[in-house]
């Protein structure tokens, strides 16, 4: 219908040798055109490129308005058009440098059972009604290179391209699109949660305005991502769980920084089976019922509090340079390694500490003495 072609990142289930399985997932653009197809009593056809470009591979998994063409954002990503080649028996274009290329064409007819499969989220995907292609063509250069993976619930190759890809994207979605200045970084939570659920911001200084337009824009972004979204402030590294959990046990009280926004999808994840009108479905289909909701946490420090409980960091940069002379096993410091002001801190209380360093606290402690009261 319009010339437009379109190009995601799926799993694909070996179930013959001219066979492929697949899980569109939903939500998902071949949808759309597999629903298209399916109108005009046609099959969809389609090709299934392993060892592309890694700019392609990267503009695969991105979620891009629809219509806007995968292939020319990878050729941009390259700096230059992706040398493309026509397929033997579908008319389709796909890169020229892939290591090989199943052509083929998916079914509008028939639906097989799919699956189970070890998903990202960390839960086994159930067998369900899934589309098929039936292999056409198989093409591949000389000496073509398979390269495979084992994935579960560790990171594969894809998710790490999706976690830089979506991070980016919502960081741009939000410091320039929304105007949120004061976004400093986010953060996708990966291990088991697989990246749609969690999602923290680093934030720099911002207005409380600005911390829930924040949460707000990043909950309602994309579909079925964002169901749990913290805000923390600049010196809480967003990729440090502990640190996270850190800011939301001390810097909110839930019953003022915490928002339920209702209307919400599921999205990618269990429950796998829904209830559409009294018909249980488990197949393909492009919507959700929003029956989903999403938390939004204003973990942003709101008033002064006391500093970190550590030696400055000059003191335990020093300790570290003597660890390292002494050849001791390397050190890796994360977030609150050592202490800072969060305001709650007067002059004279450092200059107490000064003492203490230099062995003169019994000075302060004369001081104490002398500030005495009746009990």
């Amino acid at each position: 219908e319009t010339g437009g072609r379109n190009m995601g990142n799926y799993r694909g289930h070996i179930k013959a040798r001219d066979r492929i399985g697949m899980y569109p997932m939903m939500g998902q653009h071949i949808i759309i055109h597999w629903e298209k197809c399916k109108a005009r009593g046609v099959p969809l056809q389609a090709a299934l490129v392993v060892g592309a470009p890694p700019c392609v591979s990267y503009a695969a998994v991105q979620k891009v308005p629809y219509g806007v063409d995968e292939l020319a954002i990878a050729g941009g990503l390259a700096g230059e058009p992706i040398k493309l080649v026509k397929c033997k028996t579908v008319d389709i274009e796909v890169p020229a440098d892939a290591e090989i290329v199943f052509e083929g064409l998916i079914s509008t007819d028939w639906l097989e059972p799919e699956g189970p499969f070890g998903e990202s989220h960390g839960y086994m995907h159930p067998r369900q009604f899934n589309p098929f292609m039936e292999v056409t063509a198989i093409t591949h250069r000389k000496d073509a290179i398979w390269v495979s993976w084992i994935s579960q619930v560790t990171p594969s190759e894809s998710s790490v391209i999706k976690k830089s890809g979506y991070e980016t994207m919502f960081y741009e979605h939000l410091r320039y699109t929304c105007s949120i200045k004061s976004v400093k970084r986010v953060v996708m939570h990966e291990p088991l949660t697989n990246l749609r659920k969690f999602i923290i911001i680093q934030m720099s200084k911002p207005s409380e305005t600005d911390t829930w337009r924040a949460l707000h824009q990043a909950a309602t972004f994309h579909q079925g991502v964002g169901k749990i979204v913290v805000a923390v402030d600049e010196d809480i590294d967003p990729t440090n769980t502990d640190a996270v959990l850190w800011a939301m046990c001390y810097r909110m009280k839930p019953h003022q920084d915490v928002h339920i926004v209702s209307g919400m999808e599921k999205g990618h994840g269990p429950p796998f089976q829904f209830d559409e009108g009294g018909k249980i479905v488990d197949e393909i289909s492009f919507y959700n019922p929003a029956n989903d909701s999403a938390m939004l946490v204003n973990a942003i420090q709101k008033e002064p509090l006391p500093p970190v409980s550590l030696p400055k960091r000059e003191y335990m940069e020093h300790a570290k340079a003597i660890w390292e002379e002494l050849g001791l096993p390397p050190l890796k410091p994360e977030a609150l390694w050592y202490g800072y002001s969060l305001g709650q801190w007067s002059d004279e209380l450092d200059e107490e500490a000064l003492l203490a360093v230099q062995g003169r606290h019994f000075a302060t402690g004369e001081k104490l003495k002398a500030r005495r009261k009746k009990a």
